[in-house]
């Protein structure tokens, strides 16, 4: 099938190089059983390619199933995906067949894939490879004829490296991977997509649709997008509501976005000294604390060399005399801001200084990742008095990620 007809069949708007790649990769792979891995922003319409993918395959007209592994509760979800007997858990009054189950012969779509539990992805390696599945509480090995379609808006081989996500798992689901390219990489794609959804808000309404001057339509293209298409669709439908003027200038348009650095952290790229990808902004912060820490204690050598050596003191009687005058000087860390967390923490470490230096002091912290993670779970939950939805809302994680940290870190609420 051409792209073309595929983009009208599914209500896609774009002719971005990108974008048409990734629909030649979906058309190419689905007339096979190969299992594909769909990266890309939130927002991007991952779902849509799984789609896609399904009804050019031989299982069409077989069932088809879409899976948010992030909205499941870690304690239900194995016996959402393989089936459970009766009596196997609190509750499970009747056995109940699984997605892998009653998809037999079909489709399954895996949204959030990096979102499941270590012991879920084992059980999900076993299917993919053999087509065997157990349900909870069973002995019984079952058989099921199920393509798997996974997706995800994180770095997966990140997670791989963390211990997060299982390193076979992986591979096994990246057989064939497509990259969904996000809005701001689609700066041709951008005006089109929003007349398209100004025409369709007044097609609906019977009214006339917005229209932008040129400045708005730069001003529309050079901003960043963090909600990709959703985000774009709802400023449109805004526009088309709220302005009373159908002709939008810049200045009207800018009062309908948001200033990038209020929407969220822009996503840095930076790299440690063997090459390794920092992505995420807390990984970059530690990275900072530790260079300045270590910056800090090899100034705090200089100075104590200077003061030690008499030529070294001849030299440097100006540095000398505004050290004497600080007398007492903290060399305070920033503050640790998690991009949606609230509770900062503060380390300060400090230098104490008379008429002569002779000992330093230091105050120690650990910047172990993990240690700092549980202290901002552990001070969250202390400022929302246990609510775990509203801590886990305050860390800018999932509530059953957060119910599987505190079991990981045995955190007592």
């Amino acid at each position: 099938m051409e792209i073309q007809s595929i983009k009208n069949r599914y209500g896609i708007i774009g002719n971005s190089p990108a974008l048409n790649y990734a629909l030649q990769v979906a058309t190419q792979v689905a007339n096979t059983d190969l299992t594909v891995l769909i990266n890309g922003e939130s927002g991007v319409g991952k779902e849509v390619f799984s789609q896609i993918i399904h009804s050019l395959s031989s299982r069409k007209h077989n069932s088809f199933i879409a899976v948010n592994c992030g909205a499941i509760p870690e304690g239900t979800i194995d016996s959402e995906l393989f089936g459970h007997e009766k009596g196997s858990f609190t509750g499970a009054v009747d056995a109940r067949k699984g997605y892998f189950e009653t998809v037999n012969g079909g489709t399954i779509f895996l949204d959030e894939i990096g979102e499941l539990p270590l012991g879920t992805q084992a059980r999900l390696l076993r299917v993919l490879e053999t087509g065997e599945f157990i349900r909870v509480g069973s002995s019984k090995v079952q058989k099921t004829d199920v393509r798997v379609i996974a997706a995800t808006n994180k770095d997966l081989m990140q997670l791989v490296q963390s211990g997060k996500f299982r390193e076979d798992l992986y591979y096994r689901l990246s057989t064939v991977p497509i990259r969904v390219p996000a809005l701001h990489d689609r700066p041709e794609d951008i005006h089109i997509l929003f007349r398209k959804f100004a025409t369709d808000f007044a097609d609906k309404y019977r009214t006339s649709p917005v229209q932008l001057d040129e400045e708005a339509k730069q001003l529309l293209i050079n901003y960043p997008w963090p909600g990709n298409v959703r985000e774009l669709k709802n400023i449109a439908e805004q526009i088309s509501v709220l302005s009373s003027d159908k002709n939008i200038t810049a200045k009207d348009l800018s009062k309908f976005l948001q200033p990038y650095s209020n929407n969220r952290l822009p996503v840095l790229a930076h790299t440690n000294g063997n090459g390794q990808e920092f992505s995420n902004e807390r990984e970059i912060l530690y990275k900072l604390f530790f260079d300045m820490k270590r910056d800090v204690n090899e100034l705090k050598k200089m100075f104590l060399e200077v003061l030690q050596n008499p030529e070294m003191v001849g030299q440097n009687q100006e540095l000398i005399k505004e050290l004497k005058d600080l007398k007492t000087h903290e060399v305070a860390q920033p503050v640790l801001m998690h991009p949606t967390a609230s509770v900062p923490t503060k380390a300060p470490v400090s230098i104490h200084m008379g008429d002569e230096i002779d000992e330093h002091e230091e105050v120690e912290e650990s910047l172990n990742i993990v240690d700092k993670e549980k202290e901002l779970i552990v001070k969250a939950l202390k400022k929302h008095k246990g609510k775990r939805k509203d801590a886990a809302l305050d860390l800018g994680i999932s509530e059953r990620t957060l119910y599987r940290k505190l079991k990981e870190y045995d955190i007592e609420e």
